[in-house]
């Protein structure tokens, strides 16, 4: 694959003429620090156009196609999706005068359905009756026949195309220019492997010591089982799916399995302690972050990956009613999260 100059990482330009020229360069925020001056930094990619890192790898998959003659104009793209990647098509397909089927499940979050929806996407239901079960295996098997029934049809196939993980490569140029190289750790939702994996290739090139470190749910199975449903949503490998071709466990140097109640009460913490709003998955990042932040090495910087953030989830992560109906509140976790922001950030 090419770097045409739409995927180089250039710096933004000071006025823009589509969507997709705002995606990258995107803060870092110090979330905190310890006594011996080892920081948690948070490279937000919730100020990409649609709120997500997944726009990076949308653009990339989409203009891959269009280069290998898969995707001819007036197309169609069929993606299977939680939401965020469907945002991201749903962007790039607007731009580039294409057609958008998303394949879904009741599982995603309403305002990532609704947010696709409002740009044009047409939402098909792999099952209808409401049921909030994960049903990833499903959505792909029915992606794959429709783009093979079409005709000028692509499945992008987000799980399997290396496309995904290039698109991700900004990224590593961003940190490194951004902290001149001075990383130590790298931690991140292993979901397609794509934005995990696709950073830390990119970035052992330019920082070949760099630490990764693979954050999925507890009941995922891409670091063993056991499996069993869970609520974190556009992460992880649930029961039943094949795990992601682009998860490299060459480049993930230990994989970590982060609850759902652990996930959601640090997402709910940073966002009263700070004022920033992150997704629930990004909770379980942070968490296992903060978790290891005092027992690294004096001078240590960890950046931590937050593929989106918290206005997506006020129905659900942030919302006391639906938390609290499917046992997901403990205030004992949140006064120990609250404790070691806390004690980490000194106030």
């Amino acid at each position: 694959m090419s770097a045409t100059p739409e995927r180089r990482a250039l710096a933004r330009p000071a006025v823009v003429s589509r969507v997709s020229d705002l995606i990258g360069y995107t803060p870092l925020f110090e979330l905190c620090r310890t006594e011996t001056g080892s920081r948690l930094l948070l490279k937000l990619e919730m100020y990409n156009p649609t709120g997500t890192a997944k726009i990076r790898m949308a653009r990339e998959m989409v203009l891959d196609a269009e280069e290998r003659g898969e995707l001819r104009p007036g197309g169609r793209i069929i993606e299977s999706t939680s939401g965020n990647t469907g945002l991201g098509l749903a962007v790039i397909a607007a731009e580039r005068g294409y057609g958008f089927t998303a394949i879904v499940d009741h599982h995603a979050c309403q305002d990532k359905l609704r947010g696709m929806k409002a740009l044009g996407t047409e939402l098909v239901y792999v099952v209808d009756d409401g049921t909030e079960e994960l049903a990833t295996a499903a959505r792909e098997e029915l992606a794959e026949r429709m783009a093979a029934e079409s005709g000028n049809a692509v499945f992008t196939e987000q799980h399997n195309n290396p496309a995904n993980a290039v698109g991700y490569y900004p990224v590593a140029h961003e940190l490194d220019e951004a902290l001149d190289g001075r990383i130590d750790v790298l931690v991140g939702a292993v979901g397609t492997g794509g934005g995990l994996c696709g950073t830390a290739r990119e970035l052992r090139k330019r920082v070949p010591g760099v630490t990764t470190v693979g954050v999925e749910p507890k009941g995922s199975i891409a670091f063993g089982g056991p499996a069993h449903d869970y609520y974190q949503s556009g992460t992880g490998t649930p029961e039943g799916a094949t795990i992601g071709a682009l998860v490299d466990f060459d480049l993930i140097d230990e994989g970590v399995k982060v609850g759902d109640v652990e996930a959601f009460a640090t997402a709910r913490v940073v966002a009263a302690r700070t004022g920033l709003l992150i997704g629930g998955s990004a909770g379980g990042v942070v968490h296992e972050a903060l978790t290891r932040l005092p027992s690294l090495p004096p001078g240590t910087t960890m950046v931590a990956l937050i593929n989106d953030g918290g206005e997506k989830y006020l129905d659900t992560v942030f919302d006391d009613a639906w938390m609290n109906q499917r046992s997901l509140i403990d205030p004992a976790v949140e006064r120990e999260v609250d404790e070691m922001l806390t004690k980490l950030r000194g106030n």
